[in-house]
């Protein structure tokens, strides 16, 4: 099965292009150009600017009220949404020392100080004093820097780029959620109804055939709103909850096929428990068609977020969902910056979700040897 895995040329491209956004959800902060996407605040002054964007940033200490505020994150929001920077930058169009000051010149018409000079103390932008030539060279060297914007900023003036790489934790993160939720629920339920058969599987039948006839945004919405709230982790567990029909049902279906097997009547004889006969030797047998609904469930899953956060019931601002993206985009159409905008994350969905389809396709295939192998 591996060796015909391998040799689906688009399935292992797709799972390529799948490992590199797990490797940058887990680096995370750890390769983004700017360490703040998901600040409250942006800059203004560059605010929707085209890809390629050089600017000049005056780095400052934050007053200790402000740090402390910043680290009040529980561990989760930290890994997911990062922290406020510990230090405030400002974009400037160039500065010149005089004496124990540094005068910075406003960048752009969009600045709110166009057309007027901002002088500040040596020692409020390095936090503390010392002789003027010290303080210079310590802030040509250490507090202002340059940073180019790959892709642009969005309507914040938040790096876009950053937050394209970002993304991808929300992503992965609420695709793996689902498909273990969707997994969990429907080998229990499939697994249950296909075995014990009458009445049981009757029920549980009808009971799928409901869920089945919801659409699935319209389902995730009803929970979201059952709950109560929004945010990550209502999306997480609402997408998950609306996908385990298709494994029960698949689950169910090899039940029915399995039950009757020579060994399952062995295990009965030898007076094993049901539910060892189950976990044990039964759903074992049913891996090949499970792995391949996860992947298809796992593309699903990522498409539903979209969706979700595009209509502002999913993931909330200002963390960088792909979804909430192409809607910020989208609500800049008929502008310069609004084409990019929407193209750069909707092309990452696509990508993404294209990639898990092809797995699919490949493994399907893979454990199907009677389909001839992809070129």
């Amino acid at each position: 099965m591996r060796q015909r895995l391998w040799q689906n040329r688009p399935a292992v491209a797709g799972l390529a292009f799948i490992a590199l956004c797990a490797l940058v959800a887990l680096l995370g902060y750890w390769i983004l150009p700017d360490n703040s996407p998901n600040a409250s605040h942006g800059f203004v002054q560059i605010q929707k600017e085209a890809p390629g964007l050089r600017v000049q940033l005056l780095r400052q200490p934050l007053p200790d009220s402000a740090r402390n505020s910043v680290h009040a994150d529980n561990l989760f929001t930290t890994w997911l949404h990062g922290r406020e920077p510990d230090v405030l930058e400002t974009p400037i169009g160039g500065y010149e020392f005089s004496g124990d000051s540094i005068i910075l010149k406003p960048l752009g018409q969009h600045s709110a100080e166009a057309g007027r000079l901002r002088r500040l103390a040596l020692s409020a932008v390095t936090g503390h004093a010392g002789a003027p030539a010290a303080l210079q060279q310590e802030i040509r060297e250490k507090h202002v820097i340059s940073r180019t914007y790959a892709l642009g900023t969005d309507k914040a003036g938040r790096d876009e780029l950053s937050r394209l790489l970002l993304g991808t934790r929300i992503s992965l993160g609420i695709g793996l959620v689902a498909v273990l939720i969707s997994l969990a629920l429907g080998m229990a339920v499939g697994a249950v109804a296909g075995y014990f058969g009458g009445w049981v599987d009757s029920l549980l039948l009808g009971l799928m055939t409901v869920v089945w006839s919801i659409p699935g945004i319209m389902l995730v919405i009803a929970i979201s709103l059952a709950l109560d709230s929004k945010g990550v982790w209502v999306s997480f567990v609402a997408v998950g909850l609306t996908m385990w029909v298709d494994v029960a049902r698949v689950v169910r279906g090899q039940m029915l096929s399995l039950r009757a097997a020579t060994f399952v009547e062995a295990g009965r004889v030898l007076g094993l428990p049901t539910w060892r006969l189950i976990a044990r030797h039964l759903l074992p047998n049913m891996r090949g068609p499970l792995i391949v609904l996860a992947t298809s469930n796992f593309a699903a899953a990522i498409l539903l977020e979209a969706g979700l956060s595009f209509l502002g019931l999913g993931v909330q601002p200002p963390a960088p969902s792909w979804g909430l993206m192409v809607k910020e985009g989208y609500d800049l159409l008929g502008t310069e910056a609004g084409l990019w905008l929407t193209l750069l994350p909707g092309t990452a969905i696509s990508l993404l979700v294209l990639s898990f389809n092809l797995l699919g396709n490949g493994l399907r295939d893979a454990y199907d040897p009677k389909t001839p192998v992809a070129a």
